[in-house]
């Protein structure tokens, strides 16, 4: 099952293992069960601290159970942990083994001490990059707090289940029974929906800081790169983000990031973040910006709302909100969000298998998703605005060989059709002849653009007719005091290098303003 390259990084993380545990195995007589019970074999002759039990009777099968010896099993994975999810399972071998989890001693202290039940499951496809996050989030809850347990479920293996849920998304996130998240969740923010009473005591503390020098609004590629570039130069500065990554969090394959031949986007997010962490940075994570205030006279404190009603104060602000994924914005998107209409073809596609779809969009984007999906689904149907797609040349050839797609140009996506639990059509209008078409299918992927995180901002500083911050080539916004930078601002090209070059091009121009404006007059 394992190869002997992967068995002997795994047999050194064992060794870490400081108590015995027992995977309990509950299989049937399927193929992937006999794939189960070996790999499980794999890892018993790996440590003498493992042992297996096969005659598990969980619910889900195959799947297995992780626990420390003698103990309650409170982390169980029904399916074969590979692919995004390998880590999972070596992480809950370790955790369960009595191997510290790599978390700060503040939030071990707050997870132990929640009270209550709280059984979580997690829907997850095996090539989602986002699954991970959550899945070994809620199985170290269940590793350090009994009150805890965790279930991941390969809904590609468990269609039946997945269609009684009508579960459309992934990481779809439920909570003793009840749908709970969905999409990447952090431990933090999984932590402060359970435990509610922490978002005031945190707003409490964040009012209380002392003013920052350089306070930056983002925690993408460009923010990382203005809070390192502010922080060398010995200056106060703080960085509130939403999630520390942005964007690049939910970008898979990245093979133009210069010097790096290729990663993805989950891996640089964590560079970006270890790399801040390495300077006198405060990092104030899992909090939005609701307002910018700036001051009524040259040199005054801007003033930051948090959407929590936390307050924090600097001397220069340097905006970095990034970009979202644009929506259609058309009848029926929202109300089928997670249930047909989906943005992330990598994550989602798998849940589609042997299915009818749609892609909105013949950019890049588009055309990557369609070839994708084609290899996944039954039929892919791209929808184009423009009469010409306007992916790369030999995208688009690789599409048109693909004996399972059509492509419609010149259409307006007018309406998203539902039977109220899940997308059954999508209604588009020809722009030649006005006449409206239906396409009956079972899912919808979006991947029509990007839209700025900008929409807290108007009236406070100059955006183009796009919502975008205007800039100018120091990445000073309208107002003094006030920087931008990054996919949020009108820079023409929207690319993760081009974004940490802004991000240091506004940190030095919020250096020379807090020079400038501290001069003596």
């Amino acid at each position: 099952m394992l190869d002997a390259a992967i068995k002997g990084q795994l047999k050194a993380y064992l060794e870490k293992l400081q108590r015995p545990i027992q995977l309990v195995a509950s299989l049937d007589e399927s193929a992937k069960a006999q794939e189960l019970k070996n790999l499980l074999q794999d890892i018993s002759t790996l440590s003498d601290k493992v042992s297996i039990r096969e005659q598990g009777s969980a619910h889900y099968r195959p799947s297995f159970s992780v626990a420390g010896q003698g103990e309650p099993p409170r982390i169980e994975f029904a399916g074969i942990p590979m692919g995004h999810e390998f880590t999972s399972l070596v992480l809950a071998l370790l955790h369960s083994g009595g191997h510290p989890p790599k978390v700060d001693a503040k939030t071990i202290e707050q997870i132990k001490a929640i009270k209550g039940r709280f059984h979580f499951e997690v829907f997850v496809s095996l090539s989602c990059h986002n699954c991970p996050d959550v899945v070994q989030a809620v199985n170290l809850l269940a590793a350090l707090n009994p009150n805890f347990s965790a279930t991941m479920i390969d809904g590609a293996l468990f269609q039946s289940e997945v269609d009684k849920r009508q579960v459309m998304a992934v990481p779809s996130i439920y909570l003793n029974g009840e749908h709970f998240g969905q999409g990447r969740m952090s431990l933090e923010e999984i932590i402060a929906k359970i435990d509610t009473g922490a978002a005031e005591r945190d707003a409490q503390a964040l009012s209380e800081k002392d003013p920052f020098d350089v306070l930056v609004i983002g925690g993408g590629p460009a923010g990382a790169a203005a809070a390192i570039y502010s922080a060398r130069k010995g200056i106060r500065t703080g960085v509130v983000a939403e999630r520390f990554g942005g964007q690049v969090m939910d970008t898979v394959g990245i093979e133009n990031f210069i010097s790096v031949k290729a990663t993805e986007g989950p891996k640089l997010a964590v560079a970006l973040e270890q790399h801040v962490k390495e300077y006198d940075v405060d990092i104030i994570n899992l909090q939005k910006a609701s307002d910018v205030i700036p001051g009524d006279n040259p040199g005054d404190l801007v003033e930051v709302k948090l959407a929590s009603g936390a307050s924090l104060k600097s001397k220069s602000v340097i905006l970095a909100t990034g970009a979202r994924w644009r929506e259609m914005n058309v009848p029926g998107e929202k109300e089928y969000r997670g249930k047909g209409v989906a943005y992330c073809p990598h994550c989602d596609g798998p849940l589609f298998k042997g299915k009818r779809v749609a892609v909105i969009g013949g950019g890049n984007s588009g055309v990557e998703a369609a070839i994708d999906l084609a290899g996944i689904v039954a039929w892919v149907t791209l929808v184009e605005f423009d009469s010409k797609l306007r992916a790369d040349a030999v995208l688009q050839r690789k599409l048109f060989s693909l004996p399972n797609v059509t492509v419609i140009t010149e259409a307006l996506t007018t309406e998203v059709i539902g039977d109220g639990q899940k997308v059954t059509a999508l209604k588009y209008k020809s722009r030649n002849t006005d006449e409206i078409a239906t396409v009956e299918l079972e899912g919808i992927f979006v991947q029509i653009g990007l839209l700025p995180n900008t929409d807290f901002l108007k009236g406070t500083v100059q955006l183009t007719n796009r919502g975008e911050i205007e800039i100018n080539a120091r990445g000073e916004t309208s107002v003094p005091g006030v920087f931008a930078a990054g996919d949020c601002t009108n820079v023409p090209y929207k690319q993760i290098i081009v974004a940490m070059g802004a991000g240091a091009t506004a940190s030095l121009g919020a250096f020379d303003h807090l020079i400038r404006s501290s001069a003596p007059q």
